[in-house]
């Protein structure tokens, strides 16, 4: 029995046997605000180029009819295991009509339906990828069956509805009659409804050609709408994109729609891109949440060119949509005229390159290019290396073949396969092309084999200080255990950077870019220079790897780090130290005195909190337990040092106040938050707004010195849906057993919980400074989780199977439990790959808390 699964085999015999039209779909939401199931009713047309059988995939509680051609079908018979089989399909044109009831969701998938507590009002959207158009129409579920879509829905008066397709005016009765949508593939299709609140604007392309654009949210978050500042943003990438694809925007309009409860970051559905409502923001945020948004928007709207225009054939190539969104996304950061981020790299290096070099450490590291045999393989698959890691191969392959001659493969490969769908080898052909090199082997280093591979620095100095041998040494460190594949030494493009010591800065005083193979790479045009204070490998970040300086650069950085004049050198020794902090080659409280000589002279506010939260999460997973409590309270002590000495009103007061709230821990520190919170303390500058005052009372609800009638106080001055989540969270993470019983109780023992207040809750559940509360719950864990994984939506367990784990209880006893289960269990592959991804974690703490207490020594 398939289930909900699909298989790529499957996928490619059904591509094979039909060739997709249209379809016409009728949905009546009138019920919406009550919930429940609505009526769905399908109208596919398509071609068989042989008669025969096959399938269609639907998810829902009833069908009522099918009819194939003018012959109905019964439903009891056809329709099972979310599949509708077509049985004597013609040779040449077949109509399929379904009628069905499917359901709303409270998961973020297929059509979610949210009531918003300060309105009372229903509002829809739809999220799709990877397989959930199914839940709301009947459809070929894949990426490569593409075809028109012509949607009517029946809404409630007074709600509007957008579509893909311009929204038109509505008819008597609530009907909404959409156009057909050019050829696109179903989970890009989209559909959003309620009482939206919207700002509508234009982008110009200066030769007469116009784009609506449209930005949309709830009522209740109207006035926290900063509207302008993302149509400015969003114009932004039209003009760059635009130049750089050599290929008019697609679709005939552009809305943006700010949705509650979004399970991702945002999805690219054609011409109306649904994006998570927290980036609506309702208090101060530092500017590193404003780029984070930013990078987003333009993300989505690349992909209306990588993803929506032209198309994966199959899930393996997920990353030609991804990986390429986000390098471009970037890029447009950096390079668009009037961009407020032109450092966009340095966030890049200190944040998403991180997130990629720690999946590619896991057992679960895989090609860029993955293998992806089903659905289930993919649903597990958007990941670090799909996004991040892809995306720095694709920037060092910009420096490898030119800019001019990548951006020329991509205007080639837009214009030969607009509204299609490709392979890997189709990009590579018209970069071929453009570029005169021979990128086979390059792809087959970089796209086609997992891990990371790591650079070092072999100088040579005479008495005099002048550098007599330089070479690049490369390593393939071998895979992760359980890791399919070899280790391999790759081709890399590289800068070294010479950095010398002016007055109290660092600066670069010389740069020798080369192609660095093999083993050991010479660097002739070094040899016979004198030896700057700092050598940095890969200057500029153009490649991917991990990077180690030599141990005179190393002792400069160390004493030095924040003196660099540029943030994306500081970035990158941040980031290689914190690598080296996860490797176990630098000790957590050596890590932690490296942080605190060195923030207060990093201006990027990105990389403050990145450094944040790092050093939090090493002092409690990778610090020596008996030193623990040392190094939080020489962190939390120097957090409100910091706090007190920043400039009033500015990002690093917020980002100290925020750091502050998440780690207090002596009676003065929570004195302090509850003065701030009941406004008998101020700090000059410092505005004490909604967020902040839930991050002060969520922290004070952990330490037990916040109770249940102080989050309900604090709830009534917020009743929103944030107000609610960011209540259950705090409640979830109060310190007594009977708070953790009743937490675990409502997300593993109930399936009531939507995803957003599951998420929050188990956000709460988990607190560092709990671990002797939470140990029983290891047992717990193991004993409910396949359970859990055979009974939720994907999304939903997916958060249980991660949050839940005992990731805090670091100890040879959770890897010996967490085996014992593996071998019993018999997971399915996504569920084995999420708790071994979990289980290295843990043995990643044991070796790191190794290294922090032999430091000690």
């Amino acid at each position: 029995m398939p289930g909900t699964n699909l298989t790529r085999e499957e996928a490619r015999e059904r591509a094979r046997l039909l060739e997709v039209d249209a379809y016409d779909i009728e949905l009546d939401l009138s019920g919406a605000q009550e919930g429940g199931t609505f009526r769905s009713v399908t109208t596919v047309r398509f071609d068989a180029r042989e008669a025969g059988t096959g399938f269609i995939d639907l998810v829902a509680p009833t069908v009522h009819e099918v009819v194939l051609n003018g012959t109905p079908l019964d439903p009891a018979e056809v329709f099972a295991d979310s599949r509708i089989a077509l049985p004597g399909l013609v040779a040449g044109r077949n109509e399929l009509r379904v009628v069905a009831d499917c359901a709303y969701t409270n998961t973020g998938e297929g059509l979610h339906r949210f009531v918003d507590p300060v309105d009372g009002q229903a509002y829809l959207y739809t999220q799709f990828e990877v397989p959930d158009a199914r839940r709301v129409f009947a459809s070929f579920e894949q990426p490569d069956l593409k075809a028109t879509f012509a949607f009517t829905v029946t809404a409630p008066e007074g709600w509007t509805v957008i579509s893909n397709s311009p929204t038109p005016e509505p008819e008597p009765g609530g009907v909404w009659r959409f156009e057909p949508t050019p050829r696109i593939s179903t989970y890009v299709t989209a559909l959003i409804a309620g009482p939206y609140h919207s700002v509508h604007s234009t982008w110009e392309d200066g030769k007469g050609r116009t784009v609506p654009l449209g930005v949309y949210c709830r009522p209740s978050l109207a006035e926290h709408l900063d509207a302008e500042a993302i149509f400015e943003v969003t114009r932004q990438g039209f003009d760059w994109f635009e130049e750089k694809f050599g290929l008019p925007y697609p679709f005939a309009k552009y809305d943006q729609l700010f949705v509650p409860e979004f399970n991702a970051g945002a999805m690219e559905n054609a011409g109306a891109v649904t994006i998570r409502d927290q980036y609506v923001f309702r208090s101060k945020v530092t500017d590193a949440a404003y780029e984070t948004r930013a990078e987003t928007i333009l993300h989505e709207l690349a992909h209306m060119w990588f993803g929506d225009l032209v198309t994966m054939e199959w899930w393996n190539d997920l990353w030609l949509n991804e990986s390429f969104a986000t390098y471009t996304s970037i890029a447009c950061q950096a390079a668009a005229p009037g961009s407020r981020w032109p450092h966009a790299w340095t966030t890049f290096a200190n944040s998403m390159k991180t997130w990629a070099y720690r999946q590619d450490q896991l057992p679960s590291t895989h090609p860029i290019m993955a293998e992806i045999r089903d659905l289930d393989d993919v649903l597990v698959n958007f990941d670090g290396i799909t996004y991040a890691k892809g995306a720095s191969v694709l920037k060092q392959l910009v420096a490898y073949v030119g800019e001019e001659a990548f951006f020329s493969g991509v205007r080639t490969y837009f214009k030969r396969h607009a509204w299609g769908n490709t392979r890997l080898t189709d990009l590579l052909t018209a970069l071929e092309e453009t570029s005169g090199r021979d990128l086979k082997t390059w792809s087959k280093a970089w796209l086609e084999t997992a891990g990371i591979n790591v650079l070092r620095p072999e100088v040579t100095v005479d008495d005099d200080g002048v550098i007599t041998s330089f070479a690049v040494l490369q390593e393939a460190p071998a895979l992760p255990a359980g890791a399919k594949g070899e280790p391999v030494l790759r081709p890399h493009r590289i800068a070294i950077g010479s950095y010398e010591l002016d007055g109290d800065s660092l600066v670069r005083t010389g740069r020798v870019e080369l192609d660095v193979d093999g083993e050991r790479t010479e660097v002739p045009e070094l040899v016979g220079t004198r030896r700057p204070a700092v050598l940095l490998l890969n200057d500029d970040d153009l490649s991917y790897a991990k990077v180690r300086l030599d141990a005179d650069s190393l002792a400069t950085v160390t004493g030095r780090l924040g003196d660099f004049t540029e943030s994306l050198p500081r970035a990158l020794c941040w980031a290689s130290a914190w690598d080296m902090t996860r490797d176990g080659e630098m000790a957590a409280r050596d890590y932690l005195e490296l942080v605190l000589s060195g923030i207060d002279k990093e201006s990027d506010i990105g990389v403050v909190q990145s450094l944040q939260r790092q050093v939090k999460l090493a002092l409690d997973l990778y610090a020596a337990p008996s030193w623990r409590e040392t190094g939080l309270l020489r962190w939390s002590e120097a957090a409100v040092e910091k706090l007190r000495a920043a400039a009033p009103g500015s990002d690093h007061q917020l980002a100290w106040a925020r750091a502050v709230a998440a780690g207090a821990r002596t009676d003065e520190q929570l004195d302090l938050l509850a003065g701030l919170l009941d406004g008998s303390r101020e700090i000059e500058g410092l505005a004490v707004d909604t967020e902040l005052r839930w991050a002060l009372l969520h922290r004070l609800a952990a330490t037990g010195r916040a109770d249940d009638a102080a989050i309900d106080a604090e709830l009534e001055r917020d009743r929103t849906s944030a107000g609610e989540r960011h209540a259950a969270s705090a409640r979830a993470a109060r310190p007594t057993e009977e708070a953790k019983a009743e937490a675990w109780a409502s997300v593993v023992e109930s399936d009531r919980l939507p995803n957003a207040m599951q998420e929050a809750v188990i956000g709460g559940f988990v607190q560092t400074d709990q671990r002797e509360l939470l140990a029983p719950y290891t047992a717990k864990y193991f004993e409910a989780l396949k359970g859990v994984w055979e009974s939720r939506s994907h999304e939903m367990a997916q958060q249980i199977a991660i949050g839940l784990y005992p990731a805090l209880q670091v100890s040879e006893e959770t890897l010996r439990a967490t085996d014992a289960w593996l071998e019993s269990a018999e997971p399915t592959a996504a569920l084995r790959r999420l708790v071994t991804e979990s289980r290295a974690g843990v043995e990643r703490a044991l070796k790191a808390r190794a290294a922090d207490a032999a430091a000690a020594v």
